[in-house]
């Protein structure tokens, strides 16, 4: 064969192979994401546009605020104790264990008298970092659930924009006002003691109320953490997944963190006391210090290495 027929053969063959790996792109546009590294996008921009799951197995990839989510699992929006309160925000996506656990919360509300629980954001299709609402919420393993019962469930699109939450802090953020109820204490109690959390986040005046009127065994308080703006929904973490080899764990731990057995100590004053007074004008101009990464900013460069994976996976 003489060398130009050679060079044409060679030639024939890099065109075709080009062009089947450029149609193998579009057609998985629907469902992967054609990530150029050159172009540097803000890796919330590229999840956000991820409407489908990967077609894998499940797998929580790296921590709660920098990583991703593989085989997810939707909530359907509408259950027999549950609805999904922003259907349009699509993230009503999970690890398997965290949808698991809602319909296992949500069930035991209704066993309390409520028609159900209004469920919030869980994670977008192939978790990532969100382009607003949350830092967390990454890898399906935190979910919100509303502190407002609903009246009805099987609400319309125009009903739910019509939801009102409640909030069960007083104006003074000191203490719970009259929303708060036994049931929503019992509806927390019962997601502390399941095994697959890790931690509960919600507003420091319903952990001190808890912590005055809990009686018998009260470990399960321990997992109840104050956080600042969680007094219209509570924020449930699950812990990794035993197979989760690619999932960190958040540290400190809930008993590293707790200076007693049921979180019920002195530093929960600090909440409604000293965390409430105006911080105080120092003389100088601090100086100003390069603000840290995070969700509105991470790349893929700063995600781990396996959500490219995800990002590019049918």
């Amino acid at each position: 064969m003489s060398l130009f027929k050679l060079f044409n053969v060679k030639k024939n063959v890099t065109f075709y192979l080009t062009f089947v790996v450029a149609i193998l792109i579009i057609a998985n546009n629907d469902h992967g994401f054609a990530h150029d590294p050159k172009e540097n996008l803000v890796a919330n921009k590229i999840f956000s546009k991820l409407k489908e799951p990967t077609k894998t197995s499940a797998s929580a990839i790296g921590s709660y605020a920098k990583g991703c989510l593989a085989g997810a699992e939707p909530l359907p929006f509408n259950g027999p104790n549950w609805q999904v309160l922003h259907p349009q925000r699509n993230r009503n996506w999970g690890h398997p264990e965290t949808i698991e656990l809602v319909k296992r919360v949500s069930k035991a509300a209704n066993d309390l008298g409520w028609t159900g629980l209004f469920i919030g954001d869980i994670s977008q299709a192939r978790g990532g970092p969100m382009p607003y609402g949350h830092k967390s919420h990454q890898m399906g393993l935190d979910v919100d659930i509303w502190l407002t019962q609903p009246k009805k469930l099987g609400l319309t699109t125009d009903e739910l924009k019509a939801v009102e939450p409640i909030s069960v802090r007083s104006r003074d953020h000191r203490h719970t006002n009259s929303n708060w109820t036994d049931e929503h204490m019992e509806i927390l109690k019962f997601v502390a003691l399941d095994e697959k959390v890790d931690r509960v986040f919600v507003t420091a005046p319903a952990k001190i109320l808890m912590c005055e009127k809990a009686t018998g065994d009260r470990k399960w308080l321990q997992k109840i953490r104050p956080l600042g703006g969680h007094h219209q929904h509570f924020h449930v973490r699950l812990h990794c997944p035993d197979q989760g080899f690619g999932c960190i764990s958040q540290t400190p731990s809930i008993s590293n963190i707790s200076q007693s057995d049921d979180g019920c100590d002195h530093t929960l004053n600090w909440w409604v006391t000293t965390a409430l007074e105006p911080s105080e004008k120092t003389a100088q101009t601090p100086k100003k210090k390069k603000p840290k990464k995070n969700a509105l900013s991470f790349t893929m460069e700063d995600l781990p290495e396996q959500c490219l994976s995800v990002i590019h996976s049918d």
